[in-house]
């Protein structure tokens, strides 16, 4: 049996865990005693963790990188393309054509790299960026307003530059205490 592929499978926006659950359970009932003999094997939505600012608390949330898509790795036949197009939820396969096209391997290497390394995509969801205006909410500084000069997204702080007695002065703050413009 050939080696199987990784499918991109297009579902309602925000239906993806519910076609993900579904297809895992068509799954479990295939017969096969490993996941290798079996036509589909394997299935995800693929996520990450963020670091994301609610209230002033940093909360760590899960956020769907690609919504409205779920993957599935398969022997595509004609069996398993009605399985997978008759489970509730799912729209269609991604592909030009008439049949479904796999995803390359770089494609599908950086989106399983993506979600087990998910901390280097979290340096690009920093809540600032370098020249924004902010206004400082809390610490010594609270009610001042500066210009973002860097930002350390890894410890969650940012450079600020705030005008003290006329002179422009460089404070660290955490993303919590700051609120954007």
């Amino acid at each position: 049996m050939a080696e199987a592929k990784w499918y991109a499978i297009q579902s309602y926006s925000g239906h993806e865990n519910k076609v993900q659950r579904l297809i895992q359970r068509k799954i479990d009932e295939e017969p096969g005693e490993t996941p290798e003999e079996k036509e589909v094997q394997e299935v995800l939505v693929p996520t990450q963790e963020v670091m994301e600012i609610k209230d002033g608390k940093r909360v760590e949330v899960t956020r769907r990188l690609y919504p409205g898509y779920v993957l599935v790795k398969m022997h595509l036949n004609d069996r398993t393309q009605h399985l997978i197009n008759n489970t509730q939820g799912v729209i269609k396969f991604v592909g030009s054509g008439r049949d479904p096209q796999p995803l390359r391997e770089e494609e599908i290497n950086k989106i399983l790299g993506v979600e087990v390394e998910g901390v280097e995509e979290q340096e690009e969801e920093a809540p600032f960026r370098a020249g924004q205006v902010v206004e400082i909410t809390a610490g010594p500084f609270t009610d001042f307003s500066g210009t973002v000069q860097e930002v350390y997204a890894d410890k969650g702080k940012a450079k600020v530059e705030v005008s003290l007695f006329g002179r422009p002065t460089s404070v660290e703050l955490d993303f919590t205490q700051l609120k954007g413009y």
